[in-house]
């Protein structure tokens, strides 16, 4: 039996954090909403960590996913940028498991395979799948689309354990 599961993803970000948020029921996919969390580079990082935790709860208040997914974070060149980056991620990370969510997390190469077949697809190309497996999500920012190739990705590694374990 195919269930409905709401699944809401994160591709995290200090300066913007895309979310995304779909239904999966078996295979059938259908976008519910998307948007970005935007931050004021000029405020102190306390401020926009808040910023981003208040838009999270928000979206989770209003969206009522049952699952949650983010994209792990590549390893950056600059230690101060990767540094933030892990704070951001961090606090995003935590919000759904504070509100009682299963949270999964994937590297991008994963969900690049998985939405276009290859690891190393171009943002285009993610871009193009994403509207292509969820045509009434208009058009969106590369974080929106990112943060739904993740959801997706997450619908399909849910459902792929289900079945392999059975239940």
């Amino acid at each position: 039996m195919n269930v409905m599961v709401r699944v809401l993803g994160i591709d995290p970000g200090l300066q913007k954090t895309g979310w995304g948020v779909i239904e999966s029921k078996g295979n059938a996919l259908s976008f519910i909403a998307s948007g970005l969390i935007k931050t004021d580079a000029k405020s102190p990082m306390a401020m926009r960590l808040a910023t981003l935790h208040h838009g999270l709860v928000s979206v989770i208040d209003q969206y009522t996913p049952h699952e949650a997914a983010i994209e792990e974070t590549f390893v950056n060149q600059n230690p101060a940028s990767a540094l933030k980056l892990g704070q951001a991620r961090g606090v995003l990370l935590a919000i759904p498991a504070i509100k009682g969510l299963t949270v999964g997390e994937y590297a991008p190469n994963k969900i690049k395979k998985s939405i276009v077949g290859s690891g190393h697809a171009a943002k285009q190309q993610m871009g193009m799948m994403i509207r292509t497996l969820l045509p009434a999500c208009g058009t969106i920012s590369e974080d929106e689309a990112d943060a739904l190739a993740v959801a997706i990705t997450h619908a399909h590694y849910r459902s792929l354990s289900k079945s392999i374990m059975g239940a």
